[in-house]
């Protein structure tokens, strides 16, 4: 088993000025204001339609983003529905191939950030041998036996001849999944509106925070008014 954290990059880098020119090309049709354009009139036009709360002109600009995290925070994040999805499948993928390395790979938890890095290489029956006696009830410990009984018994169901869409009924929320999430602007804001708030999954909120941090150091204007706290 292959202990990870979760991660994300854009499917295809924005470029964030030409996003500010698509949409306000795409707004002064409001105002048949065209001939304002300059090559600096973008930000300006932006900020004032967000600060007016016109914000269906920012719909015209979509953006694409491929995450690497737990099925369990992929539960929540196709529950937005105003955006595509492509997501890994462990109906059709087989964890017991080489193309997999042979194994599930489980997504470290934030609240194990702080665990010695060390830990995830070691092998579960080293890592048990070295925990003091009293702190056999370590969560870390109890997480890595959950989910390598997980994946024991994953391969042991594909060797007794269930498919991977049977065996996978034992995987835990842990999997790791990657996942294409492509919206248009008004949507992420409203993804991070939700996701980087202080009442979200701490699992959600690591990444939700993370990706917004990146929008705004490649998009101008656009998320300059949400969540900045860590």
């Amino acid at each position: 088993m292959q202990v990870v954290k979760q991660s994300w990059q854009f499917t295809r880098e924005p470029n964030g000025e030409d996003i500010l020119k698509q949409i306000e090309e795409a707004g002064r049709t409001c105002y048949k204001s065209e001939d304002k354009m300059t090559p600096e009139s973008a930000r300006a036009f932006v900020r004032k339609a967000l600060d007016m709360g016109h914000h269906s002109v920012i719909e015209h600009a979509n953006i694409g983003v491929r995450i690497i995290t737990d099925r369990g925070v992929t539960h929540e994040i196709v529950r937005h529905r105003i955006a595509s999805y492509s997501q890994e499948s462990t109906r059709y993928c087989n964890y017991s191939k080489a193309q997999f390395g042979n194994h599930i790979t489980v997504i470290l938890p934030v609240w194990f950030y702080d665990v010695p890095e060390d830990y995830h290489q070691r092998e579960l029956k080293t890592l048990l041998e070295q925990t003091p006696e009293d702190d056999k009830v370590n969560p870390y410990v109890l997480w890595r036996e959950s989910c390598e009984a997980s994946e024991y018994y994953y391969f042991s169901l594909l060797n007794s001849g269930q498919s991977p869409q049977q065996a996978r009924s034992v995987l835990p929320n842990s999997l790791k999944t990657e996942i294409v999430m492509t919206c248009n602007v008004r949507e992420w804001r409203h993804f991070f509106n939700l996701r980087c708030s202080k009442a979200a999954h701490p699992q959600m909120r690591e990444l939700a925070l993370s990706m917004l941090k990146g929008f705004k150091e490649i998009i101008p204007v656009i998320f300059d008014d949400l969540y900045s706290e860590g």
